[in-house]
Protein backbone atom coordinates (compact mmCIF):
# COMPACT_ATOMS: atom_id res chain seq x y z
CA UNK A 1 0.00 0.00 0.00
CA UNK A 2 1.47 3.36 -1.03
CA UNK A 3 0.36 6.43 0.88
CA UNK A 4 -0.48 9.81 -0.55
CA UNK A 5 -1.52 12.91 1.35
CA UNK A 6 -5.10 12.40 0.11
CA UNK A 7 -5.34 8.77 1.25
CA UNK A 8 -3.65 9.64 4.54
CA UNK A 9 -6.17 12.37 5.33
CA UNK A 10 -9.11 10.19 4.29
CA UNK A 11 -7.88 7.43 6.59
CA UNK A 12 -7.37 9.84 9.49
CA UNK A 13 -10.76 11.52 9.10
CA UNK A 14 -12.53 8.19 9.07
CA UNK A 15 -10.75 7.23 12.26
CA UNK A 16 -11.52 10.57 13.84
CA UNK A 17 -15.24 9.88 13.64
CA UNK A 18 -14.85 7.43 16.52
CA UNK A 19 -14.03 9.70 19.45
CA UNK A 20 -14.26 7.07 22.15
CA UNK A 21 -13.31 3.44 22.39
CA UNK A 22 -15.48 0.60 23.59
CA UNK A 23 -14.69 -0.26 27.21
CA UNK A 24 -13.30 -3.64 26.20
CA UNK A 25 -12.39 -5.07 22.82
CA UNK A 26 -10.36 -8.10 23.77
CA UNK A 27 -7.92 -9.54 21.33
CA UNK A 28 -7.70 -13.28 21.20
CA UNK A 29 -5.67 -14.38 24.21
CA UNK A 30 -2.27 -15.66 23.04
CA UNK A 31 -2.04 -19.37 23.55
CA UNK A 32 0.99 -21.54 24.16
CA UNK A 33 1.28 -22.42 20.46
CA UNK A 34 0.39 -19.05 18.92
CA UNK A 35 2.50 -15.97 18.24
CA UNK A 36 1.95 -12.82 20.26
CA UNK A 37 0.86 -10.19 17.75
CA UNK A 38 2.49 -6.83 18.49
CA UNK A 39 1.85 -3.37 17.04
CA UNK A 40 4.45 -0.61 17.34
CA UNK A 41 3.19 2.97 17.64
CA UNK A 42 5.51 5.90 16.90
CA UNK A 43 8.90 5.09 15.38
CA UNK A 44 10.66 8.17 14.15
CA UNK A 45 13.15 7.72 16.98
CA UNK A 46 13.29 5.16 19.79
CA UNK A 47 10.46 3.20 18.17
CA UNK A 48 12.89 1.92 15.54
CA UNK A 49 14.45 -0.19 18.30
CA UNK A 50 11.01 -1.52 19.21
CA UNK A 51 10.49 -2.68 15.63
CA UNK A 52 13.95 -4.25 15.52
CA UNK A 53 13.54 -6.10 18.82
CA UNK A 54 10.08 -7.53 18.20
CA UNK A 55 10.88 -8.44 14.59
CA UNK A 56 13.60 -10.89 15.64
CA UNK A 57 11.87 -12.33 18.69
CA UNK A 58 10.75 -15.95 18.65
CA UNK A 59 7.04 -16.41 19.38
CA UNK A 60 6.27 -12.82 18.44
CA UNK A 61 4.87 -11.43 15.21
CA UNK A 62 5.12 -7.77 14.34
CA UNK A 63 1.59 -7.45 13.06
CA UNK A 64 0.98 -3.70 12.70
CA UNK A 65 2.59 -0.27 12.59
CA UNK A 66 1.04 3.07 13.53
CA UNK A 67 2.46 6.57 13.03
CA UNK A 68 0.88 9.95 12.33
CA UNK A 69 3.53 10.68 9.67
CA UNK A 70 2.63 8.82 6.49
CA UNK A 71 6.17 9.15 5.11
CA UNK A 72 7.64 7.53 8.21
CA UNK A 73 4.90 4.90 8.12
CA UNK A 74 5.46 4.07 4.46
CA UNK A 75 9.22 3.72 4.96
CA UNK A 76 8.88 1.44 7.98
CA UNK A 77 6.29 -0.73 6.25
CA UNK A 78 8.62 -1.27 3.30
CA UNK A 79 11.56 -2.19 5.54
CA UNK A 80 9.55 -4.58 7.71
CA UNK A 81 7.96 -6.37 4.77
CA UNK A 82 11.32 -6.67 3.01
CA UNK A 83 12.60 -8.75 5.92
CA UNK A 84 9.40 -10.55 6.88
CA UNK A 85 5.72 -10.95 6.15
CA UNK A 86 2.98 -8.39 5.56
CA UNK A 87 2.20 -5.80 8.23
CA UNK A 88 -0.92 -3.67 8.68
CA UNK A 89 -0.51 0.08 8.88
CA UNK A 90 -2.51 2.77 10.66
CA UNK A 91 -2.21 6.52 11.09
CA UNK A 92 -4.73 6.69 13.94
CA UNK A 93 -4.25 4.69 17.12
CA UNK A 94 -8.03 4.40 17.58
CA UNK A 95 -8.41 2.41 14.37
CA UNK A 96 -5.49 0.20 15.37
CA UNK A 97 -7.02 -0.57 18.76
CA UNK A 98 -10.26 -1.70 17.16
CA UNK A 99 -8.37 -4.60 15.61
CA UNK A 100 -8.89 -8.00 17.23
CA UNK A 101 -5.73 -9.19 15.51
CA UNK A 102 -3.44 -7.34 17.95
CA UNK A 103 -2.49 -8.72 21.37
CA UNK A 104 -0.07 -6.04 22.54
CA UNK A 105 1.11 -2.57 21.64
CA UNK A 106 4.53 -1.00 22.10
CA UNK A 107 4.57 2.79 22.04
CA UNK A 108 7.38 5.31 21.61
CA UNK A 109 5.37 8.41 20.77
CA UNK A 110 6.22 11.85 22.18
CA UNK A 111 5.69 12.06 25.97
CA UNK A 112 2.31 13.80 25.87
CA UNK A 113 0.76 10.73 24.21
CA UNK A 114 2.24 8.01 26.46
CA UNK A 115 -0.45 7.70 29.13
CA UNK A 116 -3.46 8.11 26.86
CA UNK A 117 -2.13 5.58 24.36
CA UNK A 118 -1.47 3.09 27.17
CA UNK A 119 -4.89 3.56 28.79
CA UNK A 120 -6.80 3.29 25.52
CA UNK A 121 -4.85 0.14 24.65
CA UNK A 122 -5.49 -1.42 28.07
CA UNK A 123 -9.21 -0.65 27.80
CA UNK A 124 -9.17 -2.32 24.40
CA UNK A 125 -7.75 -5.49 25.93
CA UNK A 126 -4.14 -5.11 24.80
CA UNK A 127 -0.98 -5.52 26.82
CA UNK A 128 1.34 -2.51 26.73
CA UNK A 129 5.02 -1.66 26.56
CA UNK A 130 5.19 2.12 27.09
CA UNK A 131 8.35 4.17 26.77
CA UNK A 132 9.69 6.39 29.51
CA UNK A 133 8.50 8.65 30.98
CA UNK A 134 5.19 6.79 31.16
CA UNK A 135 3.34 10.07 31.60
CA UNK A 136 3.36 13.77 30.91
CA UNK A 137 2.04 14.53 34.39
CA UNK A 138 1.61 12.78 37.74
CA UNK A 139 -2.17 12.24 37.63
CA UNK A 140 -2.29 10.51 34.26
CA UNK A 141 0.58 8.20 35.22
CA UNK A 142 -1.39 6.95 38.21
CA UNK A 143 -4.37 6.40 35.87
CA UNK A 144 -2.28 4.02 33.74
CA UNK A 145 -1.49 1.99 36.87
CA UNK A 146 -5.19 1.89 37.81
CA UNK A 147 -6.18 0.82 34.29
CA UNK A 148 -3.61 -1.98 34.14
CA UNK A 149 -4.74 -3.39 37.49
CA UNK A 150 -8.47 -3.04 36.80
CA UNK A 151 -8.34 -4.75 33.40
CA UNK A 152 -5.67 -7.31 34.27
CA UNK A 153 -3.27 -6.22 31.53
CA UNK A 154 0.52 -6.46 31.45
CA UNK A 155 2.17 -3.02 31.28
CA UNK A 156 5.95 -2.67 31.06
CA UNK A 157 7.86 0.60 31.38
CA UNK A 158 10.77 1.35 29.04
CA UNK A 159 13.38 1.77 31.78
CA UNK A 160 15.58 -1.05 30.54
CA UNK A 161 18.08 -0.90 33.42
CA UNK A 162 15.47 -2.77 35.47
CA UNK A 163 16.31 -5.84 33.38
CA UNK A 164 20.05 -5.55 34.02
CA UNK A 165 21.10 -8.49 36.21
CA UNK A 166 24.20 -6.62 37.36
CA UNK A 167 22.19 -3.77 38.88
CA UNK A 168 19.80 -6.23 40.55
CA UNK A 169 22.81 -7.92 42.15
CA UNK A 170 24.29 -4.61 43.29
CA UNK A 171 21.01 -3.50 44.88
CA UNK A 172 20.80 -6.80 46.79
CA UNK A 173 24.48 -6.59 47.82
CA UNK A 174 24.07 -3.12 49.33
CA UNK A 175 20.85 -4.11 51.12
CA UNK A 176 22.90 -6.78 52.88
CA UNK A 177 24.85 -3.94 54.50
CA UNK A 178 28.13 -4.38 52.67
CA UNK A 179 28.74 -0.62 52.50
CA UNK A 180 26.91 0.36 55.65
CA UNK A 181 24.23 2.98 56.02
CA UNK A 182 22.96 4.72 52.88
CA UNK A 183 23.54 8.50 52.99
CA UNK A 184 22.30 9.80 49.63
CA UNK A 185 21.83 8.97 45.95
CA UNK A 186 22.70 11.42 43.19
CA UNK A 187 21.70 11.00 39.55
CA UNK A 188 23.48 12.96 36.83
CA UNK A 189 22.34 13.80 33.34
CA UNK A 190 25.29 15.74 31.93
CA UNK A 191 24.37 15.48 28.27
CA UNK A 192 25.17 18.10 25.62
CA UNK A 193 22.09 19.98 24.47
CA UNK A 194 22.96 22.80 22.06
CA UNK A 195 20.60 25.65 21.27
CA UNK A 196 17.62 24.64 19.12
CA UNK A 197 17.64 28.08 17.50
CA UNK A 198 15.28 31.03 17.55
CA UNK A 199 12.70 31.45 14.80
CA UNK A 200 11.22 34.82 13.87
CA UNK A 201 7.94 33.42 12.60
CA UNK A 202 5.84 30.25 12.60
CA UNK A 203 7.45 27.21 10.97
CA UNK A 204 5.24 25.55 8.32
CA UNK A 205 3.66 22.31 9.51
CA UNK A 206 5.06 19.17 7.79
CA UNK A 207 2.61 18.11 5.08
CA UNK A 208 2.99 14.41 5.81
CA UNK A 209 1.84 14.68 9.44
CA UNK A 210 -1.72 14.87 10.74
CA UNK A 211 -1.56 17.92 13.00
CA UNK A 212 -4.62 17.03 15.09
CA UNK A 213 -3.32 13.53 15.80
CA UNK A 214 0.21 14.72 16.53
CA UNK A 215 -0.92 17.16 19.21
CA UNK A 216 -3.54 14.76 20.59
CA UNK A 217 -4.07 15.62 24.30
CA UNK A 218 -1.98 18.81 24.02
CA UNK A 219 -3.28 22.19 22.82
CA UNK A 220 -2.71 22.91 19.15
CA UNK A 221 -0.32 25.85 18.87
CA UNK A 222 1.79 27.37 16.10
CA UNK A 223 5.09 25.58 15.54
CA UNK A 224 7.48 28.19 16.93
CA UNK A 225 10.74 26.31 16.54
CA UNK A 226 12.78 25.25 13.54
CA UNK A 227 12.30 21.50 13.99
CA UNK A 228 9.19 19.56 15.02
CA UNK A 229 10.83 16.23 15.78
CA UNK A 230 12.79 15.58 18.99
CA UNK A 231 12.84 19.25 20.04
CA UNK A 232 9.33 18.73 21.41
CA UNK A 233 11.25 17.49 24.49
CA UNK A 234 12.15 21.10 25.34
CA UNK A 235 8.58 22.50 25.23
CA UNK A 236 6.34 22.03 28.28
CA UNK A 237 3.13 21.16 26.36
CA UNK A 238 4.72 18.02 24.93
CA UNK A 239 7.97 17.32 26.78
CA UNK A 240 9.48 17.17 30.25
CA UNK A 241 13.01 18.50 29.63
CA UNK A 242 16.05 16.31 30.10
CA UNK A 243 14.93 15.41 33.63
CA UNK A 244 12.07 13.40 32.08
CA UNK A 245 13.86 12.52 28.84
CA UNK A 246 17.28 11.01 29.56
CA UNK A 247 17.20 11.62 33.30
CA UNK A 248 14.24 9.35 33.97
CA UNK A 249 16.56 6.35 33.53
CA UNK A 250 18.99 7.55 36.19
CA UNK A 251 16.17 8.80 38.43
CA UNK A 252 14.72 5.29 38.36
CA UNK A 253 18.05 3.66 39.23
CA UNK A 254 18.66 6.12 42.09
CA UNK A 255 15.19 5.49 43.57
CA UNK A 256 15.76 1.74 43.19
CA UNK A 257 18.88 1.86 45.37
CA UNK A 258 17.07 4.02 47.91
CA UNK A 259 14.34 1.39 48.10
CA UNK A 260 11.58 4.00 47.99
CA UNK A 261 8.20 2.96 46.61
CA UNK A 262 6.34 6.25 46.95
CA UNK A 263 6.81 9.87 45.92
CA UNK A 264 9.05 12.07 48.03
CA UNK A 265 7.50 14.14 50.84
CA UNK A 266 9.50 17.26 49.88
CA UNK A 267 10.81 18.67 46.61
CA UNK A 268 13.02 21.60 45.61
CA UNK A 269 14.53 22.50 42.23
CA UNK A 270 16.95 25.23 41.17
CA UNK A 271 18.00 25.98 37.59
CA UNK A 272 17.41 27.73 34.31
CA UNK A 273 17.78 27.67 30.56
CA UNK A 274 21.16 29.36 30.31
CA UNK A 275 24.08 29.91 27.95
CA UNK A 276 21.92 30.75 24.94
CA UNK A 277 18.51 32.18 24.01
CA UNK A 278 16.40 29.85 21.91
CA UNK A 279 12.86 28.51 21.45
CA UNK A 280 13.20 25.91 24.20
CA UNK A 281 11.30 26.29 27.48
CA UNK A 282 12.66 23.56 29.75
CA UNK A 283 15.82 24.04 31.86
CA UNK A 284 19.14 22.93 30.44
CA UNK A 285 20.78 23.32 33.86
CA UNK A 286 19.12 22.31 37.14
CA UNK A 287 19.26 20.28 40.28
CA UNK A 288 16.36 18.73 42.16
CA UNK A 289 16.34 17.47 45.75
CA UNK A 290 13.76 14.87 46.75
CA UNK A 291 13.69 14.79 50.53
CA UNK A 292 13.02 11.20 51.50
CA UNK A 293 13.13 10.45 55.23
CA UNK A 294 15.81 7.76 54.93
CA UNK A 295 18.14 9.61 52.57
CA UNK A 296 17.80 12.32 49.91
CA UNK A 297 17.69 11.73 46.17
CA UNK A 298 19.46 14.53 44.31
CA UNK A 299 19.34 14.90 40.56
CA UNK A 300 21.47 17.16 38.36
CA UNK A 301 20.93 18.17 34.72
CA UNK A 302 23.59 19.90 32.62
CA UNK A 303 23.22 20.53 28.90
CA UNK A 304 26.23 22.83 28.53
CA UNK A 305 29.77 21.41 28.09
CA UNK A 306 32.58 21.37 30.64
CA UNK A 307 33.88 24.42 28.81
CA UNK A 308 33.09 25.96 25.42
CA UNK A 309 34.82 24.56 22.36
CA UNK A 310 38.03 26.34 21.38
CA UNK A 311 38.19 27.62 17.83
CA UNK A 312 41.57 27.66 16.10
CA UNK A 313 42.56 28.55 12.55
CA UNK A 314 44.63 25.84 10.91
CA UNK A 315 47.45 26.22 8.36
CA UNK A 316 44.86 25.89 5.62
CA UNK A 317 43.00 28.92 6.94
CA UNK A 318 39.98 26.88 8.04
CA UNK A 319 38.51 27.08 11.52
CA UNK A 320 38.69 23.98 13.68
CA UNK A 321 36.62 23.50 16.82
CA UNK A 322 37.86 21.37 19.68
CA UNK A 323 35.64 18.53 20.88
CA UNK A 324 33.27 19.52 23.67
CA UNK A 325 33.56 17.32 26.75
CA UNK A 326 30.94 17.05 29.47
CA UNK A 327 31.38 17.41 33.20
CA UNK A 328 31.68 14.36 35.42
CA UNK A 329 30.72 13.96 39.08
CA UNK A 330 32.93 11.33 40.70
CA UNK A 331 33.00 9.32 37.47
CA UNK A 332 29.33 9.83 36.61
CA UNK A 333 28.41 11.76 33.44
CA UNK A 334 25.06 10.15 32.67
CA UNK A 335 24.77 7.86 35.65
CA UNK A 336 24.24 7.49 39.39
CA UNK A 337 26.40 7.79 42.51
CA UNK A 338 25.08 6.17 45.71
CA UNK A 339 26.92 7.18 48.87
CA UNK A 340 27.14 4.96 51.95
CA UNK A 341 29.03 5.32 55.22
CA UNK A 342 31.52 2.67 54.12
CA UNK A 343 32.01 3.70 50.50
CA UNK A 344 30.02 4.40 47.37
CA UNK A 345 28.62 2.89 44.18
CA UNK A 346 29.05 4.19 40.64
CA UNK A 347 26.42 3.24 38.05
CA UNK A 348 27.93 4.67 34.83
CA UNK A 349 25.43 3.26 32.33
CA UNK A 350 22.37 1.01 31.98
CA UNK A 351 23.99 -2.26 33.08
CA UNK A 352 27.21 -1.88 35.12
CA UNK A 353 27.91 -1.03 38.77
CA UNK A 354 31.24 -0.59 40.54
CA UNK A 355 31.65 -0.48 44.34
CA UNK A 356 34.37 1.56 46.07
CA UNK A 357 35.51 1.62 49.70
CA UNK A 358 35.90 4.78 51.83
CA UNK A 359 39.34 5.40 50.34
CA UNK A 360 38.05 5.25 46.77
CA UNK A 361 39.50 1.80 46.05
CA UNK A 362 37.46 -0.42 43.73
CA UNK A 363 36.30 -3.48 45.65
CA UNK A 364 33.62 -5.11 43.50
CA UNK A 365 32.10 -4.95 40.02
CA UNK A 366 28.70 -6.00 38.73
CA UNK A 367 28.04 -6.10 34.99
CA UNK A 368 25.47 -8.36 33.38
CA UNK A 369 22.71 -7.07 31.08
CA UNK A 370 20.35 -10.00 31.73
CA UNK A 371 17.49 -11.35 29.62
CA UNK A 372 16.60 -8.16 27.76
CA UNK A 373 13.78 -5.76 28.53
CA UNK A 374 11.54 -6.54 25.55
CA UNK A 375 11.98 -10.25 26.19
CA UNK A 376 10.94 -9.74 29.80
CA UNK A 377 7.76 -8.03 28.60
CA UNK A 378 6.88 -10.96 26.34
CA UNK A 379 7.61 -13.40 29.18
CA UNK A 380 5.04 -11.61 31.36
CA UNK A 381 2.52 -11.47 28.50
CA UNK A 382 2.81 -15.24 28.25
CA UNK A 383 2.62 -15.91 32.00
CA UNK A 384 -0.15 -13.30 32.59
CA UNK A 385 1.65 -12.24 35.79
CA UNK A 386 2.57 -8.58 36.07
CA UNK A 387 4.88 -9.58 38.90
CA UNK A 388 7.11 -11.18 36.25
CA UNK A 389 7.84 -7.71 34.85
CA UNK A 390 11.14 -6.11 35.72
CA UNK A 391 9.67 -2.63 35.24
CA UNK A 392 5.97 -2.85 36.03
CA UNK A 393 3.96 0.28 35.31
CA UNK A 394 3.84 1.21 39.00
CA UNK A 395 7.64 1.56 39.08
CA UNK A 396 7.52 3.58 35.87
CA UNK A 397 4.84 5.86 37.29
CA UNK A 398 6.76 6.60 40.48
CA UNK A 399 10.04 7.42 38.76
CA UNK A 400 8.29 9.50 36.08
CA UNK A 401 6.35 11.38 38.76
CA UNK A 402 9.56 12.31 40.58
CA UNK A 403 10.67 14.02 37.36
CA UNK A 404 7.32 15.83 37.10
CA UNK A 405 7.30 17.08 40.69
CA UNK A 406 10.87 18.32 40.25
CA UNK A 407 9.77 20.23 37.18
CA UNK A 408 6.75 21.65 39.02
CA UNK A 409 9.01 23.10 41.72
CA UNK A 410 11.17 24.68 39.03
CA UNK A 411 8.23 26.10 37.04
CA UNK A 412 6.74 27.72 40.13
CA UNK A 413 10.08 29.28 41.06
CA UNK A 414 11.31 32.84 40.74
CA UNK A 415 14.70 34.14 39.67
CA UNK A 416 16.92 35.05 42.59
CA UNK A 417 20.40 36.29 43.41
CA UNK A 418 22.80 33.40 44.14
CA UNK A 419 23.33 34.75 47.64
CA UNK A 420 19.61 34.52 48.33
CA UNK A 421 19.52 30.93 47.03
CA UNK A 422 22.50 29.99 49.20
CA UNK A 423 20.79 31.41 52.26
CA UNK A 424 17.56 29.53 51.55
CA UNK A 425 19.24 26.14 51.21
CA UNK A 426 22.21 26.49 53.57
CA UNK A 427 20.85 23.86 55.97
CA UNK A 428 21.00 21.24 53.21
CA UNK A 429 24.62 20.18 52.67
CA UNK A 430 23.98 18.22 49.47
CA UNK A 431 21.81 20.92 47.89
CA UNK A 432 24.49 23.51 48.68
CA UNK A 433 27.13 21.29 47.09
CA UNK A 434 25.01 20.92 43.93
CA UNK A 435 24.47 24.68 43.77
CA UNK A 436 28.15 25.56 44.22
CA UNK A 437 29.27 23.14 41.52
CA UNK A 438 26.47 24.34 39.21
CA UNK A 439 27.55 27.98 39.55
CA UNK A 440 31.19 27.01 38.88
CA UNK A 441 30.10 25.02 35.82
CA UNK A 442 28.06 27.92 34.45
CA UNK A 443 30.90 30.38 34.99
CA UNK A 444 33.14 28.24 32.78
CA UNK A 445 30.49 28.63 30.09
CA UNK A 446 30.44 32.41 30.45
CA UNK A 447 27.21 32.57 32.47
CA UNK A 448 27.19 35.12 35.31
CA UNK A 449 24.40 34.00 37.63
CA UNK A 450 24.24 37.44 39.23
CA UNK A 451 23.19 38.89 35.89
CA UNK A 452 21.46 35.88 34.33
CA UNK A 453 19.86 34.54 37.45
CA UNK A 454 18.84 31.01 38.37
CA UNK A 455 15.26 30.23 39.32
CA UNK A 456 14.81 29.21 42.94
CA UNK A 457 12.02 26.68 42.78
CA UNK A 458 9.06 26.48 45.12
CA UNK A 459 9.67 24.47 48.28
CA UNK A 460 6.97 21.80 47.95
CA UNK A 461 5.56 19.36 50.48
CA UNK A 462 3.67 16.29 49.24
CA UNK A 463 1.45 13.60 50.70
CA UNK A 464 2.96 10.46 49.11
CA UNK A 465 -0.24 8.46 49.72
CA UNK A 466 -2.59 10.86 47.93
CA UNK A 467 0.09 12.09 45.48
CA UNK A 468 -1.05 15.65 46.09
CA UNK A 469 0.81 18.64 47.44
CA UNK A 470 0.17 19.96 50.91
CA UNK A 471 -1.16 23.51 51.11
CA UNK A 472 -0.31 24.48 47.52
CA UNK A 473 -3.30 24.64 45.18
CA UNK A 474 -1.21 26.14 42.37
CA UNK A 475 1.16 23.18 42.43
CA UNK A 476 -1.78 20.74 42.59
CA UNK A 477 -3.13 22.15 39.33
CA UNK A 478 0.13 21.15 37.66
CA UNK A 479 -0.30 17.51 38.64
CA UNK A 480 -2.58 17.19 35.62
CA UNK A 481 -3.46 19.23 32.53
CA UNK A 482 -6.40 20.50 30.50
CA UNK A 483 -6.91 17.78 27.88
CA UNK A 484 -8.04 18.62 24.36
CA UNK A 485 -11.16 16.69 23.35
CA UNK A 486 -11.49 13.97 22.24
CA UNK A 487 -7.97 13.09 23.46
CA UNK A 488 -8.90 13.06 27.14
CA UNK A 489 -7.40 10.78 29.78
CA UNK A 490 -10.52 9.36 31.46
CA UNK A 491 -11.24 9.82 35.15
CA UNK A 492 -12.71 6.33 35.26
CA UNK A 493 -10.38 3.88 33.57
Amino acid sequence: MKFTRRSFLRHSLAAGAAVSLPARIYAQAPGANSDIRVAVIGFNGRGKEHISEFSKMKGVRLAALCDVDYKVLEGAKAQVEKKGGPVEVFTDIRKLLESKDIDAISTATPNHWHSLAAIWAIQAGKDVYVEKPVSHNVWEGRKVVEAARKHGRICQTGTQSRSATGIHEAVAWTKEGNLGKLLWARGTCYKRRPSIGKVAQETPWPESIDKDLWFGPAPIKPLMRAKLHYDWHWVWDTGCGDLGNQGIHQMDIARWFLGEDALSPSILSVGGRLGYIDDGETPNTMFTVHGYAKAPLIFEVRGLPREPAKVEVGPDGKEKRSKEEMDSFRGSTVGVIVQYEGGHLLVPDYTKVEAFDKDGKSIKKFGSSGEGHFANFIKAVQSRKYTDLNADILQGHLSSALCHTGNISYRLGKKADPGVIHEKIKADKEATDSLDRMIEHLAKNGVDVKADQLALGEFLKMNPQTEKFIGNAEADKMLTRDYRAPYVVPEKV
